[in-house]
């Protein structure tokens, strides 16, 4: 069991989500069950699926929860780009909110190569 308070993609998807609360803040209060909601939900799945990953026995089930991350980090990718073609996200929010996403999704494509080579290594016997 590793401690996720540890790792630094964890961290970045700590304060990510934190970011992206405060420029949903300032969405439409029609929007408070969508696309709000959407972001927030996709946007906490991220480090929440890494703190659980890290929870788990084994680099296969911390593998398969990273995974589940990434596919967050790319649902909210794309709610980002919609908040901000409909005029609910600023360009500077949506440039800031989007930077560090994608520095967040290289970091876990990283870790996610480092841990499948991890996996893919023969035992030592």
């Amino acid at each position: 069991m590793k401690d996720f308070r540890n790792l630094t993609v964890w961290n970045k998807g700590h304060q990510l989500t934190l970011e992206a609360y405060k420029a949903t803040a300032k969405f439409p209060r029609e929007e408070q069950y969508g696309l709000t909601s959407q972001i927030r939900r996709c946007c906490v799945s991220i480090p929440a699926n890494i703190a659980e990953g890290c929870g788990r026995q084994g680099n296969a089930e911390f593998h398969r929860f990273l995974q589940i991350a990434s596919g967050s980090a790319s649902e909210l990718d794309y709610h980002l780009l919609l908040s901000h073609d409909l005029g609910f996200l600023s360009q500077a929010d949506y440039k800031r909110v989007s930077q560090s996403l994608l520095e967040l999704r290289r970091m876990l494509t990283s870790l996610i190569h480092k841990v499948d080579s991890e996996r893919s290594r023969p035992a030592n016997c």
